[in-house]
């Protein structure tokens, strides 16, 4: 992420920061920040005003710029302006889900993201990193078969002797956790991939971290380490009996986090998106493409739904030279891969899930004729 040069700044601008309660108890300063429009500031941000809500973005305006030549020292001190709404920059947010993300956020509260695949929860969950300033840390839970797997994972090498030897390797959750317990000026955002992918006897080790106990045991060295309050866990699932190889999540583990549900974005919202990232593409075919996406989304009779990425290949491949000429008149033949092989069976087999979707899209095709 870009960084602010001490001479872009000046006493008297008014920029946007995210405060949290300072770790630094003989400070006269009650919060600090990292961040200044959404770029890193090149020295500690502080503030002392009691409006601050610690997590909720603020416009402040700099008052004193303390040792401006000196890059280990100093600091940059703001006054108050006023609150704004959390929003997250290039994500689409339903606003009362934003309020929602809002308040856990400000509270501290684990969140869980439930939606249909590809509907942006690891997106959001790594812009709100981003815009907060926190560490992100990206941990695949469908890679987790014991409980020791969260923080450490076991390989076997041979010594000199030719004997095995064991080794455990720390994964990213456990390093981020030891790195927090070190440095309480930062804050991390330990993001949880596909919680329900891993056996519920595996996600038993989390519950004492997700609770108010904050602790959890380290397989290394056969103790527990606590978890400090800089650390917020943020977890995401798809649940449904469309998805395979996954597990049910009982109360006590759903009990322990806030859930938050999350849908597909609108369809003028999903072309805008889709046109930022193809801007080669015109805007006819794109609406075109939503519009098919969310036929098959909103079809009761096709189990499980289409992700955003399904939509982001099709304009791959629409883009590349060899469619590009011909864009409208190649789009069934791409949907029959990207939308229609996305579900079982094939798209020629109408008795399958597949052969469904491709029945849709010519209706679909028909009607847009």
């Amino acid at each position: 992420m870009e960084k602010w040069n001490i001479d872009d700044l000046s006493v008297g601008m008014l920029v946007e920061a995210t405060f949290w309660a300072n770790p630094v108890e003989s400070s006269d300063f009650r919060f600090r920040a990292t961040h200044l429009d959404g770029r890193r500031a090149p020295k500690v941000v502080l503030c002392d005003d009691m409006r601050i809500v610690a997590g909720t973005p603020c416009r402040v305006r700099i008052k004193a710029i303390k040792k401006p030549a000196r890059e280990d020292r100093g600091s940059i001190e703001v006054e108050f302006d006023r609150l704004l709404e959390f929003r997250l920059d290039g994500v689409y947010l339903d606003p009362l889900v934003s309020k929602k993300l809002q308040v856990l956020l400000e509270s501290g509260l684990n969140i869980l993201l439930d939606g249909p695949q590809g509907c942006g929860k690891t997106v959001t969950a790594r812009s709100i990193a981003e815009t907060l300033g926190m560490e992100f840390v990206f941990f695949n839970c469908g890679a987790v078969i014991d409980a020791t797997d969260f923080l450490a994972t076991i390989q076997v090498r041979a010594s000199e002797s030719g004997s095995p030897v064991t080794d455990f390797t720390k994964t990213e959750v456990l390093e981020a956790l030891e790195h927090a317990i070190e440095a309480p000026e930062k804050r991390f955002l330990v993001f949880l991939d596909e919680l329900n992918r891993c056996p519920e006897s595996a996600r038993n080790a989390l519950m004492p971290a997700l609770d108010s106990s904050r602790r959890l045991f380290h397989p290394i060295e056969n103790r527990f380490i606590r978890i400090g309050d800089n650390v917020q866990f943020v977890a995401a699932v798809n649940r449904g009996s469309e998805f395979s190889a996954t597990f049910g999540i009982d109360a006590a583990q759903l009990d322990r986090f806030a859930p938050v549900q999350m849908d597909y974005l609108p369809a003028p919202e999903e072309v805008k998106l889709l046109k930022s990232r193809h801007p080669e593409l015109s805007e006819a075919i794109l609406k075109r493409i939503v519009s098919l996406a969310g036929k098959v989304r909103g079809a009761a009779e096709i189990p499980g739904g289409l992700s955003v990425r399904a939509t982001d290949e099709v304009c791959v491949y629409l883009k590349h030279p060899l469619f590009s000429e011909q864009p409208h008149k190649d789009l069934p033949e791409i949907l029959k891969s990207s939308f229609c092989g996305r579900f079982a069976g094939r798209w020629d087999d109408v008795t399958t899930d597949a052969g469904a979707v491709w029945a849709l899209i010519q209706r679909g095709a028909t009607k847009e004729a």
